[in-house]
């Protein structure tokens, strides 16, 4: 079992900041979000905006955990008047990510110095220069120890859901079966196809001359397949596009996942013919179609192991939020935040 795959369910904004981290560059500029406000007082103190068991939540916690919101959420625009309402919402849930957090930390971590590590480097490696992962860091208002921390945060919280929650949550074959049966709308499939293709790619900058080029290489190539050569050899050796190394082969896929032009030449083909050259904004392909499926619904057999991942997720939501409302009967927690 992934660790973080449940860690979504536990904390909200708190491991939002997390798994939303490597869009942070590119959100950054985009965005139009106001700046963190001051995060210290007067008094050059951080600012305490709530307490949970003695442990305090900083303002600088809660306008990390908005900033980021606001940059993966381009079309929010919160109303002035409901500034202050997004504030006690975004605390609650940095409030229930302390409390599981702090419940986590009576629960050993295996290997915890290591997990932290390989997350980081996972983080860095979505960015393709190591500046822009500092960048991202300093969008936050992070530094490098920060994320530590908060990654150290978020691998303590998913162990403690998977060791006290998940092992208690459980979906039968009734209730998936209910579920297909009541949503037998969301199981239709349309039409799909299974098809290769051999691209000779050209740069969106190219010169027309670059263009020509490739596009009299697709032709040669349609010759030689037309003359009887192997179609996947040839895309072994000739195709720019990473399924060469499946000879050309992309999989099933059903209308308005391609881009028009080349759905337009696979969707009009028989099985087993070849397409003439097509050209895309990405060079100029040549399509073999493989297969062809008519529209259906999606047997149940098929169709369960996602609705049991998905039921079993709701339930894991539920019991991780019944477990904070019980869990803050007992716990003493101060709101300061005007």
């Amino acid at each position: 079992m992934q660790t973080s795959r449940y860690s979504r369910y536990a904390a909200g904004l708190f491991i939002t900041m997390l798994l939303g981290f490597g869009s942070m560059v590119t959100a950054e500029a985009d965005q139009k979000v106001a700046p963190p406000k001051a995060v210290e007082s007067v008094a050059g103190v951080p600012e305490v905006i709530a307490r949970v068991n003695g442990t305090a939540i900083l303002m600088v916690d809660l306008k990390r955990a908005e900033k980021v919101i606001m940059s993966g959420r381009p079309s929010m625009d919160i109303p002035p008047d409901k500034l202050k309402d997004f504030d006690q919402q975004a605390l609650a849930q940095l409030v229930s990510a302390e409390l599981l957090y702090q419940a986590g930390q009576k629960l050993t971590v295996k290997d915890l110095d290591k997990k932290i590590d390989d997350k980081l480097a996972q983080s860095r490696a979505r960015f393709s220069k190591a500046e822009d992962f500092v960048k991202a860091i300093k969008a936050l208002e992070m530094n490098e120890n920060d994320l530590r921390d908060f990654t150290r945060r978020d691998l303590v919280i998913s162990n403690f859901i998977e060791q006290t929650i998940v092992p208690k949550v459980t979906v039968s074959e009734e209730e998936s079966r209910k579920f297909y049966d009541q949503n037998s709308d969301k199981f239709k499939r349309g039409e799909t196809v299974r098809a290769s293709h051999i691209l000779c790619g050209v740069d969106a900058k190219a010169t027309a001359e670059e263009k020509k080029k490739a596009r009299e290489k697709a032709e040669k190539l349609r010759k030689e397949l037309a003359g009887g050569a192997d179609f996947a050899t040839l895309a072994k050796e000739n195709s720019t596009c990473p399924s060469s190394k499946q000879g050309g082969d992309l999989g099933y896929f059903g209308k308005g996942q391609m881009v028009p032009p080349f759905e337009k030449a696979a969707f009009a083909l028989k099985p087993g013919e070849i397409s003439d050259v097509v050209e895309t904004q990405f060079g100029y392909h040549i399509i073999k179609l493989t297969e062809k499926k008519g529209a259906e619904t999606v047997p149940f057999t098929d169709a369960r192991p996602r609705i049991e991942e998905y039921l079993k997720n709701q339930k894991i939501q539920a019991a991780v939020n019944a477990w904070l409302a019980e869990t803050r009967k007992n716990a003493k927690i101060e709101m300061l935040l005007k």
